[in-house]
């Protein structure tokens, strides 16, 4: 086990009608006015936007009103609210919506102060030095991005998908009510479940770890599957909604990353070119074929821990091999209705040479095996064939 500091700093307020409560926190952390964004308006049909507007009112909360973040949000977005931040003067960001909302949300707050372009910070050029507080409603448990200090921005420019990570935009207070999402689409469910496996699982596949944190890494992974199963079946049923909006979030709050080296995170790094190529590939559905790509592609050097996770989490028993573990998950991801390939995204074969050149740009990358452009290349091609 690493040495290790672990320190959060978000308040977590979750549970049912806690929506309403948006503006007393913002009134007790002596905020005024704020720039309030969302998504294309899911928020307005399941009644969340109405409830944050009206206790904004009641607690005597002014907002302008930014709208319009896309899945996979980019840069040029954050530029107009970043705009709109500085001429209304606002004292912080509201974000009501999923994790590309909180991520967008997490850049504006940073982009308020600084003076060049924000995109800085995403490649090395600039140090976070101060953000505007950041206050979240979450209407989708996917990224934990909730309660920590990182985001991810794509720049259309560039064709990039990078993230940065900084103390100062840790959210101040998220509140996570598990029944606005019971009206959430069964694919964004199943994505945002593989999405928080898949950020488990780069710490859990690290090159070090503990038994404590490989326990309790193994059990925020069960309790996404089966209260995934649970919800494809039954979307309201309360219990296994918490369960899995509380999994998601403990997946990336620092808790599974301590007394590791901080992760593999080749995947994910893999992960962004498709959505920087085709922004319609859900974060979560990439992970489905990159993932498992990676660990065949790394087998022999997880070996052990692939036994381990096909023991402990896929319930596999005493007699099976790393390609069994491997098989399993994709079968899982398949049974839930997400894609194993980049075939099944819609990508050609063509394409894995522009997704190689664009994960390149930033190679080497990975603690377990470092990925240079020829293994990043035969990746693509064992995620292709999948």
């Amino acid at each position: 086990m690493q040495n290790f500091v672990f320190h959060n700093p978000t308040k977590l307020v979750f549970g049912k009608d806690t929506v309403e409560r948006i503006g007393e926190y913002l009134k007790q952390n002596a905020i005024k006015k704020v720039l309030m964004i969302y998504g294309s308006g899911s928020i307005k049909k399941n009644g969340v936007y109405e409830k944050v507007v009206r206790s904004l009112h009641e607690n005597g909360i002014m907002k302008v009103e930014v709208s319009g973040i896309r899945p996979n949000p980019v840069l040029s977005k954050v530029h107009e609210a970043i705009e709109v931040a500085r001429k209304e003067q606002v004292d912080a960001i509201l974000a009501v919506g999923g994790g590309s909302v909180v991520d967008s949300g997490k850049t504006i707050a940073a982009g308020y102060y600084y003076e060049g372009d924000i995109w800085d910070a995403f490649i090395g050029k600039y140090n976070i030095k101060k953000a505007l507080p950041l206050f979240v409603v979450l209407t989708m448990s996917a990224t934990g991005t909730e309660m920590n200090g990182n985001a991810v921005i794509t720049n259309e420019d560039t064709t990039e998908k990078l993230s940065f990570g900084s103390k100062y935009v840790y959210p101040v207070v998220s509140i996570v009510d598990p029944t606005v999402q019971y009206s959430l689409p069964k694919d964004q469910a199943v994505y945002g479940a593989i999405d928080a496996i898949s950020h488990v699982m780069e710490h859990y596949f690290d090159i070090t770890g503990s038994d404590i944190i490989d326990s309790i890494d193994e059990g925020i992974i069960k309790t996404i599957i089966s209260s995934t199963e649970t919800i494809i079946q039954e979307p309201e049923n309360y219990e296994a909604r918490a369960n899995l909006c509380l999994a998601t979030t403990l997946a990336l709050n620092g808790l599974t990353r301590m007394g590791t080296t901080g992760g593999d995170w080749s995947s994910h790094d893999l992960q962004h070119p498709l959505s920087a190529l085709k922004p319609e590939v859900a974060h979560g559905a990439g992970l489905a074929a990159i993932f498992p790509a990676w660990m065949t592609y790394v087998k022999e050097n997880i070996s052990d821990k692939l036994i381990k996770f096909g023991r402990q989490v896929l319930n596999l028993g005493d007699e099976i091999t790393p390609e069994y573990t491997i098989a399993e998950l994709r079968r899982w991801y398949t049974s839930i209705g997400a894609p194993i390939s980049l075939a099944q995204l819609g990508f050609l074969e063509e394409d894995i040479e522009k997704l190689t050149d664009i994960a390149s740009k930033h190679a080497p990358f990975g603690t377990v095996k470092p990925l240079n452009h020829q293994d990043i290349k035969r990746i693509y091609e064992i995620a292709y064939n999948s």
